[in-house]
């Protein structure tokens, strides 16, 4: 009943529909909490419910007082399974609430829930990256863990806003010399007799050891004893991506997502790696069309990048679906519909993008572009005008890109001097040798200058 909740939710969150997803891994937590898989997806869920704003819904606090005295009064009878299903409850409302996922995550560690606590912790970190006391536990729990890199990492943040702490500065040096332990461990003994005899360390000694296993090789095993644990997919995923060797993490990938049920997240992070082993493929076509400057080899980077485009805009106009509400992935798909001269379809997610405000300016410009190529000319000037207001010295380059597209517009399509005149001549304060600007300028003066002697 657990796993039929669980891909209905998987399904749900995919397609956006993230209230009813809500219940089914709140059902799948809440009969087993144990289970990273569930909480992960629950967890996971609700970040994307809520666009990753790290503060959840509206009035959060205010609405979750209630559960949040349930949660106290169940911690201090030490009912930790009423704490845990309680506190999912406040999570719905902010995923981020440092305080109940301490909570939760303390009674996690009381019922021997360690990956799951390190699940919760590592949702109010991703909350507050900078906040000493949340790092502090979630170090100590990736400690236990043996996840020495990521422990260091969060003592390392408790350092930084703690510079004198004293468990911090004592735990960096432990958790070093536990990592060159666990690297130098004999790790493939099938008994606690192996283990304690350390024949790899001993084979070394007497100068007959082979070569020691391979840290792929290393995750590989512990993932046929655990093969339901995503972390180790994901490290292993990571340790292929160092290399740039994409082939193989996305295979790994692919093992993850066919365990984890279809888990989205999973699904992205592998639609992530195909897409940058492609563009590294593209990168290598484009430097042996450069060295060999043969019609073919550039044939061949026109369609690799085609290719490249066709699948980005698969995947983002998915990611539109899930998330609708997620304006940079409206940018990304407007991009990537222009690029495929899809114009009109490219307006349409532009218009839609108008909110994102990191890229507003660049999304003004390119509605620009794309107005401009469908012929729309009065259009095209007015977002140029836009863009122009909205980059000013944030994005001069940009800035100068609107300028000049206006001017050329306006002179070359309205017929309208005056307008023109104007754009090119601040372009010309800024950068007097961009493009043909000055030309223009000159161009603009002799009409003016015709006009008035025929008068």
């Amino acid at each position: 009943m657990l796993q039929q909740c669980f891909e209905h939710g998987s399904k749900s969150s995919a397609q956006g529909n993230f209230d009813y997803a809500d219940q089914m891994f709140t059902q799948c937590v809440v009969g087993d909490p144990s289970n990273p898989i569930y909480v992960g997806s629950f967890i996971g869920n609700l970040h994307k419910k809520y666009n990753n704003n790290k503060t959840g819904a509206k009035l959060a606090s205010v609405r979750g007082a209630a559960i949040k005295t349930s949660v106290k009064n169940s911690a201090r009878k030490k009912d930790w399974k009423s704490v845990i299903t309680s506190g999912l409850e406040m999570l719905k409302l902010n995923p981020w609430d440092a305080s109940m996922l301490a909570d939760i995550a303390q009674a996690c560690e009381q019922l021997g829930y360690d990956e799951c606590q390190i699940i919760y912790l590592s949702s109010a970190v991703d909350g507050d990256m900078r906040d000493p006391e949340t790092n502090r536990v979630l170090a100590r729990a990736l400690g236990r863990q043996g996840a020495y890199d990521k422990a260091i990492g969060c003592w390392t943040r408790v350092l930084q806003a703690k510079p004198n702490d004293e468990e911090a500065q004592k735990a960096i040096p432990a958790m070093t010399t536990e990592r060159t332990i666990e690297k130098g461990r004999y790790d493939t003994a099938v008994s606690s007799t192996e283990v304690m005899a350390d024949k790899q360390a001993q084979a070394e000694r007497q100068g007959t050891a082979g070569p020691r296993a391979a840290p792929e090789q290393q995750l590989e095993r512990r993932l046929a004893k655990d093969p339901a644990n995503m972390s180790l997919y994901l490290e292993l995923a990571d340790l292929y991506l160092k290399e740039e060797r994409f082939a193989e993490a996305e295979k790994v990938l692919e093992r993850a997502l066919a365990a984890s049920g279809g888990s989205t997240d999973m699904r992205e992070r592998l639609e992530d790696i195909q897409l940058k082993g492609a563009r590294k493929q593209v990168a290598i076509a484009e430097k042996r069309a450069l060295a060999e400057k043969t019609d073919e080899a550039v044939k061949l980077v026109q369609d690799m990048k085609a290719e490249l485009n066709a699948k980005e805009l698969e995947v983002y106009r998915a990611r539109c679906d899930r998330y609708p509400n997620n304006l940079g992935y409206r940018t990304e798909l407007g991009l990537r519909l222009y690029k495929a001269k899809n114009f009109p379809e490219a307006i349409k997610a532009f218009q839609e993008a108008r909110g994102d405000l990191k890229r507003k300016g660049m999304v003004l410009f390119y509605l620009g572009v794309c107005f401009e190529s469908v012929k729309q000319h009065r259009l095209a000037v007015n977002n140029y005008e836009l863009a122009i207001e909205e980059t000013g010295t944030r994005d001069p380059e940009m800035q100068k890109q609107a300028l000049y597209r206006a001017g050329v517009v306006a002179m070359d399509r309205l017929k309208d001097m005056e307008k023109a005149e104007h754009h090119l001549a601040v372009l010309a304060g800024l950068d007097f040798s961009y493009k043909d600007v000055s030309e223009r300028l000159d161009k603009i003066q002799k009409i003016r200058e015709d006009g008035d002697d025929s008068a």
